[in-house]
């Protein structure tokens, strides 16, 4: 996507073009864009059906305010989800933030969430398109007397007199993911040295980032959205300092923890527990553990199980009806005894694919049953039962 056609669909003939394109079908593309092309600029025709398609793959993460935003093929693959957004902007106000430099906003999904939080954000990014988007975004959603675009190097720009500065470094270069965060777009050195710079800070990562890669005055948080891990955050200036955060959405349940031993392995009990993926990488197995009065089922293996049910958010409970050795062949004759047809299958530190797993299966039956496979010492385990 070029500037210049970006800025034509803010004109008023592009205004009208996107609104017609507002519920369009992409399976009639073609003939709609030889239709609206007799009428319109085939330039500006391309580009309204580009930005027609885009809002409609951001629904996902932007909800309604997807069908007024305007957004980039990148800018829809890394913005931030609008839940986890307006969670970090809850905690920033919390903190008593008012003033905020967003450093490497791409098309302002934290800055559209800090700002009705109430927070005057300046929102950072050297490319020109996309500051052109975000400025556009923050018109169309009413939030431009509170967002202040600046198309700069973020490492260049000086924060002094802003309470806290949020930067999200790009992860991504044209050959995929990047895994070093030194490689990070700043570095993640920068990145820490600028959260340290106001009297709070906060910088996105990767979940998988290392633990040991978090300074020990900072509280990392793990967001997990719909049981999906979506980001980690490195924070300065709260008062969590050298702990880890899980946060799960909706809700928010949020509890910090994360430097305890993690409990003893023991036998599987009536009830298997599978903490959501931000509380296994915030370290809070012990915690669940605790509340649940549960176990490992193996030392290596992010399972706890228990002889009671108590509910948690932090995690979700089966209840067992059968746990065996892993058989494929044991496990098909108990489902066709069981009249199973639909054959949910969960894992862990087992090299098995769920797919082909279900297929050598062939399950047939009124009945639905969760297969939960594990490592178990130096062999494998299978766990059938429902949902607690």
């Amino acid at each position: 996507m070029e500037i210049e056609p970006f800025r034509a669909l803010l004109t008023d003939q592009g205004q009208r073009l996107l609104a017609e394109l507002r519920d369009f079908d992409p399976g009639q593309e073609l003939a709609l864009a030889t239709r609206l092309r007799r009428e319109h600029p085939a330039e500006l025709v391309s580009a309204a059906l580009a930005q027609a398609r885009l809002r409609q793959r951001a629904a996902a993460k932007f909800g309604a305010d997807a069908a007024a935003m305007y957004f980039t093929p990148n800018g829809v693959e890394q913005a931030t989800r609008r839940s986890v957004a307006e969670w970090r902007a809850r905690r920033f106000g919390a903190l008593g933030v008012k003033r905020l430099a967003d450093l490497c906003c791409g098309i302002g999904g934290d800055a559209i969430a800090l700002a009705r939080a109430g927070v005057a954000v300046l929102a950072v990014d050297r490319d020109p398109l996309t500051c052109a988007v975000a400025e556009a975004n923050a018109a169309a959603l009413g939030l431009s007397e509170l967002i202040e675009v600046r198309e700069a190097d973020v490492t260049e720009v000086d924060v002094t007199g802003y309470d806290a500065v949020f930067t999200d470094p790009a992860r991504r270069t044209g050959r995929g993911r990047v895994f070093d965060p030194e490689a990070y777009s700043p570095p993640l050195s920068w990145a820490l040295a600028a959260a340290r710079r106001t009297p709070y800070g906060a910088l996105k990562v990767a979940p998988g980032i290392p633990h040991e890669a978090v300074p020990q005055e900072a509280e990392a948080e793990w967001v997990s959205d719909h049981g999906e891990v979506k980001e980690a955050v490195i924070w300065f200036g709260t008062d969590a300092p050298g702990r880890y955060r899980a946060t799960l959405l909706p809700g928010p349940h949020t509890l910090a923890g994360g430097t305890r031993p993690d409990p003893e392995p023991g036998p599987v009990g009536r009830y298997l527990y599978e903490p959501d993926g931000a509380a296994i990488r915030a370290r809070l197995l012990p915690e669940i553990a605790e509340t649940v009065g549960g176990r490992l089922i193996d030392p290596m293996i992010a399972y706890l199980t228990s002889d009671r049910l108590v509910p948690t958010p932090l995690a979700h409970a089966y209840e067992l009806t059968d746990v065996l050795p892993y058989n494929v062949k044991k496990l098909k004759a108990l489902l066709r005894e069981r009249q199973v047809g639909t054959v949910v299958i969960k894992k862990r530190g087992i090299g098995v694919t769920p797919e082909e797993l279900r297929r050598q299966l062939k399950p047939s039956g009124p009945n639905t049953v969760t297969v939960i496979l594990s490592r178990l010492g130096n062999g494998h385990l299978m766990m059938l039962g429902q949902p607690a």
